[in-house]
Parts: C-alpha cells; sequence; structure tokens
C-alpha cells in the first residue's frame, strides 16, 4: 500500500492553495511527497494550460506569459521551493527547472517567440547550489550567450554530481556490451 502518498487532500488547504489549485502546482506539491518518501529522481512537466499552448508562445507570447505562464510557475516553484526548506530537505534535493531550448529573440509575425537553441535560461536550488548566482550572460537581446556559456551536457554532468555521481563515470550498456560515458559535460563549478 502506498499509505495515502498519492491523497494530496492530506495536506493541509493552506499548503495546498499556496502550491496553487492547477495542476503543476499540485504536480510540484505531489513531487515534493515523493522525494519525502525517498524517490530519488522526479519529473514534473508543465503540462497545465487554459488560455496558452504551454511555454510553446509561437503566438501572443506576452499575453501568455502574464497571464498564465508564468504566474502559474512563479506560484508553484516558490511555494516547492519554501515547502522544501522549511522541512529541512532544500540541501539535500536538487531543483531544475528548464525547458528544452530558449525562444528567439525577435517576436514574429504573431507576437510570438519560435524556438532558438543557441541561448536559454535554467534555474538550480537547492541540493548543494549556492544559491543567488547568476551565471554566465548574453548579449542585449538574449541571441547567444557572451560569458561562461555552458550546453546541455554541462547540465547533466552538474546534476550528476549534485547526486553524487561521478559525471565521467564510465557505464556498460548490458544489451549492446558497449561502455559509455554517464556525461561528456563539464560539472558547472560556479553552481556549487
Amino acid at each position: 500500500s502506498d499509505g495515502g502518498l498519492f491523497e494530496l487532500e492530506r495536506e493541509p488547504q493552506p499548503l495546498r492553495e499556496k502550491y496553487g489549485q492547477h495542476r503543476f502546482g499540485q504536480s510540484l506539491l505531489m513531487a515534493r511527497r515523493l522525494v519525502e518518501r525517498g524517490v530519488s529522481m522526479v519529473g514534473v512537466h508543465f503540462n497545465y494550460m487554459s488560455k496558452c499552448d504551454g511555454w510553446d508562445t509561437h503566438k501572443d507570447n506576452f499575453s501568455c506569459l502574464r497571464g498564465e505562464l508564468l504566474p502559474l510557475l512563479d506560484q508553484g516553484l516558490s511555494a516547492l521551493l519554501d515547502d522544501l526548506a522549511d522541512r529541512g530537505m532544500l540541501d539535500e534535493t536538487l531543483v531544475v527547472c528548464m525547458g528544452e531550448f530558449g525562444r528567439t529573440p525577435k517576436i514574429n509575425n504573431n507576437a510570438g517567440r519560435d524556438h532558438w537553441g543557441q541561448c536559454g535560461s535554467v534555474v538550480f536550488a537547492g541540493g548543494g547550489v549556492q544559491g543567488g548566482n547568476v551565471i554566465g550572460a548574453s548579449d542585449r537581446i538574449g541571441a547567444v550567450a557572451t560569458e561562461s556559456p555552458v550546453g546541455p551536457p554541462d547540465i547533466v554532468a552538474s546534476i550528476y554530481h549534485a547526486m553524487g555521481l561521478n559525471p565521467h563515470a564510465v557505464i556498460v550498456d548490458p544489451r549492446l556490451g558497449r561502455t559509455l560515458q554517464l556525461s561528456e559535460g563539464n560539472v558547472i563549478r560556479q553552481l556549487f
């Protein structure tokens, strides 16, 4: 039996409201409950929208961000970080908030921003991360990294490092009988 793990109604109503009465906020609350029970890795996909097509803001970028996406993210993520800190779990729980790419610096004809792999943002908190740091910078329009650029392999290497794993460890794929390195990236040392 899961002992009520998936029964969010067991949480105090004020805490549930702090996370937000929307799928994303309640998913973050469930993530905290899973981590509290010893689950070592939890992924939450931001998949609740009523006005926008998620973060894929090819149209109406600014009204979607202001009217729905950013308020939901701010409410849920800040509640998760506060809740983990209040429970003494933040130092041992790494929280990573990211998408799969950035958005174009140029606004398209539909008042939107398209896919842009050259520059994006990632937020790390807890899990040994030194808070309050901004690492790297972009040009004035957010088109390219101009300072301390990192890529997806570096993000993965940093996550492994926070988990206590050597990101350059070699593992064996038993099905294919070949060796693979966990990550080809480098740990973003300024994080820790």
